[in-house]
């Protein structure tokens, strides 16, 4: 594995063992352990290839113990990318309050290039979630799920962009929740290109969001119609 994979690897089981903290036992111990089980026979076999006794084999416990916590494995996936998206955007969200606490003036490029300085991406996150796309085209139920997560990834980025507006007097062309879904587009397609292309996914996605970024916001302060 690489040294990116590695980090990002890292970065999923930290996220998991945020579930249930050193000393926590019962229910919320017993789910931590399957989603870390789960994570690891994702990663080998991909989320088809996945069975809920291999998931329950790996974390030493019994079918019982599954479903007494979770319905179906894309159940337990859902929660799985929900735990490590929700302490990505937290790192984002750190970072976006001490870039405010520090009072830079930052042009719109320099603001997008120092939140991603607190992201951690991998190749394991990049195809479980197509894998996960492609099957909420085909059911529905797992449509719903993808959905209800898809609009609160959303919501929270749309704060976030929200709050760098107010705090550094930028201006948008696109009402807020319309660039959170722009920028997770472009972000996501980076992603993907990055995989495919086996090229470094940090490095093009700093190519490409600040331009994005740039074309969707400007200072109070630029000229009318000049655009950062």
């Amino acid at each position: 594995m690489s040294a990116d994979g590695t980090a990002a690897a890292q970065h999923v089981l930290q996220a998991i063992d945020g579930i249930a903290p050193d000393g926590v036992r019962g229910r919320e111990r017993t789910k931590a352990r399957l989603m870390r089980a789960a994570y690891e026979v994702f990663a080998e076999v991909g989320l088809d290839g996945a069975s809920v006794e291999a998931i329950c084999e790996r974390a030493g416990f019994t079918r019982g113990a599954f479903y007494s916590n979770f319905s179906t494995k894309e159940e337990l996936f859902f929660e799985l990318v929900r735990a490590v998206t929700d302490r990505k955007l937290e790192a984002v969200s750190q970072r976006v309050d001490g870039l405010r606490a520090q009072d830079a003036a930052l042009t719109p490029n320099e603001l997008v290039q120092s939140v991603l300085d607190g992201t951690v991406e991998g190749l394991f996150d990049v195809v479980l979630m197509s894998e996960i796309r492609l099957r909420a085209m085909r059911d529905d139920e797992t449509a719903r799920a993808y959905l209800a997560w898809a609009s609160s990834l959303i919501d929270r980025v749309q704060r976030m962009i929200e709050s760098l507006v107010t705090s550094y007097g930028l201006r948008l062309r696109l009402p807020a929740r319309d660039v959170a879904r722009l920028v997770l587009t472009v972000w996501e397609d980076a992603l993907i290109t990055a995989a495919i292309e086996r090229i470094d996914d940090d490095e093009h996605r700093r190519k490409i969001l600040p331009i994005v970024f740039n074309d969707l916001a400007r200072t109070s302060e630029d000229d009318a119609g000049h655009w950062q």
